[in-house]
């Protein structure tokens, strides 16, 4: 599935990707003392039990054995096929019986020259065990695709190179930030569903195996012990300093102060990050709930918009901050939020109820909660369909595309606050996760959903978008 995706502007990617220089020694024996790849936050406290620290002894290293376990699990939820629910419990057995502890073993007892590089860039989980690729869910990848428009109609589109990535991704969000030098950069950064590490990839180098910035995730794991229990033991993440705690729902570039992105989690926090730098410069616990979406004001880059799972749109300002911020009520789960990019007092907050409500914050400036009310509120979608992806046309006023989880994408006129739907498109591309109209060529909208195929819709192509659209068109 395509969960998220970001246009790269023209110009901005390289036309032959440079070769990545494979990670020294040093690097690579840093990274698995610090458990950066394990795969998941497995070591949360969840049922509130209280648990005491203890040095890890040698009898505490993982066995292959519970290895075998965790993936049968995790098999077990990723595929819907019978031989998936195999019990856990059997396949710890048969791997017992394989003696995998001692596989990678000549019959000296002498380790065979490959066993440390099948850990080298695994969480000691799917690459094991998974029979393919395609079954594996710790191999995912990001993907830069190339759209070449033709005279004739007929356009192009194909895959420039992919990226694996450790963890299934969520949230994207393009950044032109000099990182590695020179006036502009070519990176995306990246947050995912089983790790609170946001991961920025240069996207001009190929066959990179590390992303060249992380923000936050975890510093080591250690093995503590429950205090009412002698024998049980779980794995405890240590966090890096300013890190997030978990999933990484949302991301938001700052196109004005170029080395700042906004994150949103389901650790219930917002944070503001330099990427130059690699610190987290400011959390914001505002929300009670897991955050959802993030977004940046193109006329005032000091304002941050925050939508989370507890049913509310905050706003708050850089340039005031002590002041609490503006909070908006929506009565339902927050999915996407976005501002107008041709009026810096409106934005729009897509539900998980169907529906698209539009604010304008001039009224929440007024002092009264009366004036928190939406400006509009459509039921854009079927009623138990969240309305997952929202964006505006940036080179027509008014014009909102919408994409939902019952398979359509629609286009709105927003004009006079008196939204109308200009025409609804079926893309084959299974429940809409993602939907991004492209700036340099502004009627393209890319989407993206559960069938895993990037579509690109020419919205002018439609009778009705040309109609009340065409003269837009540059």
């Amino acid at each position: 599935m395509i969960t998220a995706l970001s246009w790269i502007p023209k110009g901005s990617l390289k036309a032959v990707p440079d070769a990545a220089e494979p990670p020294s020694k040093e690097e690579i024996k840093e990274l698995i003392e610090s458990g950066a790849f394990v795969g998941s936050v497995d070591g949360s406290n969840e049922d509130g039990e209280d648990i005491e620290e203890e040095e890890e002894e040698d009898g505490d290293q993982i066995s292959e054995v519970e290895r075998a376990k965790a993936v049968a699990e995790a098999f077990g939820k990723s595929s819907n096929s019978k031989s998936s629910s195999m019990e856990v419990d059997e396949v710890a057995a048969a791997m017992k019986e394989l003696d995998m502890d001692n596989y990678d073993e000549e019959d000296d007892g002498t380790p065979l020259p490959h066993s440390f590089g099948i850990e080298l860039f695994s969480s000691g989980l799917g690459d094991l065990y998974y029979p393919s690729n395609e079954l594996d869910p710790y191999l995912k990848d990001a993907a830069v695709y190339v759209y070449e428009e033709s005279s004739n109609g007929s356009p192009n589109m194909y895959v420039h190179h992919h990226i694996v990535i450790p963890e299934f991704p969520l949230c994207t969000a393009w950044i032109d930030c000099p990182l590695k030098g020179g006036d502009k950069g070519n990176f995306v950064a990246i947050g995912s569903k089983d790790s609170p590490t946001i991961e920025i990839w240069d996207l001009d180098v190929r066959d990179e195996v590390l992303p060249c910035v992380q923000l936050g995730g975890i510093e080591e794991m250690k093995i503590v012990k429950k205090k009412k229990s002698k024998k049980e033991k779980i794995r405890k993440p240590i966090y890096k300093e300013g890190s997030h705690t978990d999933s990484v729902l949302g991301l938001a570039w700052n196109k004005e102060f170029r080395n700042i992105l906004a994150s949103a989690s389901a650790d219930r926090k917002v944070k503001v990050w330099d990427v130059a730098t690699g610190q987290c410069k400011i959390t914001m616990e505002h929300h009670t709930k897991e955050v959802q979406a993030v977004a940046w004001n193109h006329y005032a880059p000091e304002v941050l918009l925050s939508g989370s799972f507890d049913q509310t749109v905050v706003l708050k300002d850089g340039r005031q901050p002590s002041h609490s911020g503006f909070k908006w009520s929506v009565m339902s789960d927050i999915e996407s939020l976005a501002w107008n990019p041709h009026n810096e007092h409106s934005f729009v907050v897509s539900l998980e109820d169907g529906t698209v409500k539009g604010f304008d914050i001039r009224a929440a400036q007024s002092g009264s909660d009366s004036d928190l009310k939406p400006s509009f509120t459509i039921q854009a979608h079927d009623q138990d369909k969240g309305v997952s992806s929202i964006s505006y046309n940036t080179s027509a006023s008014n014009l909102l595309a919408t994409g939902s989880m019952d398979k359509t994408v629609k286009l709105w006129d927003l004009s006079n606050n008196e939204p109308s739907c200009i025409t609804s498109h079926k893309p084959k591309a299974g429940a809409v996760f993602s939907i991004s109209f492209s700036a340099d060529n502004p009627f393209l909208l890319a989407i993206g959903g559960s069938k895993g195929e990037l579509h690109v819709w020419d919205t002018l192509l439609d009778a009705n978008v040309a109609r009340k659209y065409g003269k837009n068109q540059s």
